[in-house]
C-alpha cells in the first residue's frame, strides 16, 4: 500500500502541497487529476523519496517501481530495449554485480507483459512514442513492485496503446499492487480507475468515479473552471 499523510512540500520558498493525505491499498488502480501546477508530479516525487517534505510522511509496503514521463528519459543513448528495462534492477544489482539468471528472467517477464519481447534487441532511438512508453512501464515492472506510480503515461499516445496500457495497468493492481497514476485523461481515468483523487496543492476529493461524477463542486474547486464547463459535460457522459 501507499499511505500519504498530512504531507507539505515546499520548493523555492513556495508550498506546492499542502496538507494532502492519500491512501492507495493494495489492489486498487487509482487517478490522480488535477491542473497543471497543482503538485500532481511533486507529490511521486516526495513518495519516491526524492523530495523532502516540510512535514508529513509516506508509508510503503513492499518495493515501489515508477513509471516517469516519457520526455525525461534520454532516448537518444545508444542502448537495446532490454538493457533500458535491465536498468530497473539496478538498485538490486548494487554498483558492480553483473546481471544473473534471475535478473533476466525479470526483465523477460517484464517485456511480455508489455508486448515487447521480439523488440528486446532493438535500439531504443527507433522506437516509436508508444513502444517507449511501453519499455519504461516495463523498466519499473522489472524490480516486480509491490506498488506501481506512473505519471502521465498517457500524453502522446495513440488510442491502441492507451488501450493496451489501461489494462495492463488495471491488471497489475488486481494482482494486488497498489498503483497511484497521475493523468490529464480525466475521461479515461473515470472510465478505468477505482478510484479517483482530486488534487490542487491539496486533496480536495476522493472517491469513486460514479461518487464524484455529479459533484460539480469539488471538480469546479480543482480545476478553476465555471459551472458551464465542457469539462463537467464529459464527467457526466463517462461516470
Amino acid at each position: 500500500m501507499i499511505a500519504i499523510k498530512h504531507l507539505t512540500v515546499r520548493l523555492g520558498g513556495r508550498t506546492v502541497l499542502a496538507d494532502a493525505s492519500l491512501a492507495v491499498p493494495a489492489g486498487e488502480l487509482l487517478g490522480l487529476l488535477g491542473p497543471n501546477g497543482a503538485g500532481k508530479t511533486t507529490l511521486l516525487r516526495t513518495v519516491l523519496g526524492l523530495l523532502k517534505p516540510v512535514r508529513g510522511q509516506v508509508i510503503v509496503g513492499g518495493n515501489l517501481g515508477y513509471v516517469p514521463q516519457r520526455h525525461e528519459f534520454a532516448w537518444d543513448f545508444p542502448i537495446s530495449v532490454e538493457d533500458v528495462v535491465m536498468t530497473g534492477r539496478a538498485g538490486r544489482l548494487g554498483l558492480f554485480r553483473r546481471p544473473g539468471i534471475a535478473d533476466w528472467q525479470a526483465v523477460d517477464e517484464a517485456l511480455e507483459r508489455v508486448r515487447m519481447g521480439d523488440l528486446r534487441a532493438r535500439p531504443v532511438g527507433q522506437l516509436s512514442g508508444g513502444q517507449r512508453q511501453r519499455v519504461l512501464v516495463a523498466r519499473a515492472l522489472a524490480l516486480r513492485p509491490s506498488a506501481l506510480l506512473l505519471d502521465e503515461p498517457f500524453t502522446g499516445l495513440d488510442v491502441p496503446t492507451q488501450e493496451l496500457l489501461s489494462e495492463l495497468f488495471l491488471s497489475l493492481a488486481r494482482e494486488e499492487r497498489a498503483v497511484l497514476m497521475t493523468t490529464h485523461d480525466l475521461a479515461g481515468a473515470m472510465h478505468g480507475c477505482d478510484r479517483v483523487a482530486l488534487l490542487n496543492r491539496t486533496i480536495v476529493a476522493v472517491g469513486t468515479p460514479a461518487e464524484l461524477a455529479d459533484e460539480d463542486e469539488l471538480w469546479m474547486r480543482t480545476f478553476g473552471i465555471g459551472e458551464r464547463s465542457p469539462l463537467l459535460r464529459v464527467l457526466k457522459a463517462v461516470a
